[in-house]
């Protein structure tokens, strides 16, 4: 047990002071825009949304397959959400998303969720009917999230999480696959201190294909049009990696408030540094709010990023069996953005 202690504490130092200074870590802005699938990026939850994905090393349960999916394995029984965002209000974007995570065994979890982006309908163009005309189609972005964790010890958690990913309209469409790693790391006299690392989105190129990007074409004296098919360009998928740490300070027997922060080493834009507080009052209400700093994040002309960096939410959690801590529970979150009406997530949890 020792022997795994040191392993474990070993990775998560060798992960934390090496895999930042990498070149595929290295927060290189001059790589934004180069990626693909940045929806992998959203946060799909209103629970750890609220504090601007703060706790990588205090998330649990269903949301731990997003945030740090060593979490999954403190899953106590069965953990089922569904979360429907407003993405930028006018953008008239909404995502949906469905999980369920359950206990497996004495230290094992397995976790399950889906999220899809409806971006509506638009008009179809042609060059030769630019305002429209052509009728219709609808885009759509599928993610769907397999995740398997274990508690090593009752200090140490990890787990993996496969990703496959979906993007595609009428006649074009892409599809790729993509793991995510995270351990969790609990000590102190109360359990109150804890570290996470969490690799994510380290999977295949995509390229977009199909019928959407062919075309068809006469040569001179031909009657007939031959077809050609244009190649689509690989794209890499947005790969970061977390670095957590949160503080439990205990307030009486029921009452206690975290504090957490993580930094975010992005492969294709600047680096973020975020820091939250969630106040739990007897784990019935619970408040929360953030701050995400990056370079140049109040700079309307060079920032990388639509956020403004707050984000807030709340949780009203109804116990339905006190002894057993089972509990129905309804997340708000809102994240400020730089046009529009910011991001608005909300939620309904059941923890059996």
């Amino acid at each position: 047990m020792k022997s795994l202690y040191k392993i474990s504490i070993a990775v998560l130092l060798i992960a934390s002071i090496i895999l930042p200074h990498q070149d595929s870590f290295a927060g290189n802005k001059d790589r934004s825009g180069q990626s693909g699938a940045s929806e992998l990026l959203i946060n799909p939850w209103a629970k750890t949304s609220g504090w601007g994905n703060a706790g990588s090393a205090t998330v649990t349960g269903l949301e731990a397959i997003f945030g740090n999916v060593g979490g999954l394995a403190q899953t106590k029984g069965l953990d089922v959400g569904l979360t429907y965002t407003d993405y930028l209000g006018a953008a008239d974007v909404g995502i949906y998303s469905f999980g369920l995570a359950t206990k497996m065994g004495e230290s094992g979890a397995f976790g399950l969720s889906i999220m899809s982006l409806n971006y509506g309908t638009l008009n179809r163009t042609t060059t030769e009917q630019p305002e429209g005309g052509a009728g219709t189609f609808t885009p759509s972005s599928i993610n769907i999230n397999l995740a398997y964790a274990k508690s090593f010890s009752s200090s140490i958690h990890g787990g993996l999480v496969v990703k496959i990913i979906s993007e595609s309209t009428s006649d074009v469409s892409a599809q790729g696959l993509a793991i995510d790693a995270g351990i969790q790391y609990i000590t102190g006299p109360n359990d109150n201190i804890k570290l996470g690392v969490a690799l994510k989105n380290i999977g295949t190129p995509m390229t977009f294909s199909g019928d959407g990007i062919s075309v068809k074409s006469f040569l001179p004296g031909q009657a007939n049009a031959f077809t050609t098919e244009w190649r689509g360009e690989k794209f890499e998928l947005p790969a970061q990696l977390n670095i957590g740490l949160g503080y439990d300070f205990l307030i009486g027997e029921l009452s206690k408030f975290t504090l957490a922060g993580t930094f975010v080493s992005n492969s294709f834009t600047n680096d973020q540094y975020i820091l939250g507080g969630e106040f739990s009052l007897r784990e019935i209400v619970l408040l929360r709010a953030g701050y995400t700093y990056e370079d140049k994040i109040n700079d309307d002309l060079e920032s990388l990023t639509l956020h403004r960096g707050f984000s807030g939410g709340f949780s009203v959690q109804v116990p339905l069996n006190k002894e057993e801590g089972t509990h129905i529970g309804i997340d708000y979150s809102y994240q400020a953005t730089k046009v529009f009406d910011g991001i608005h997530r909300i939620g309904v949890r059941l923890d059996l």
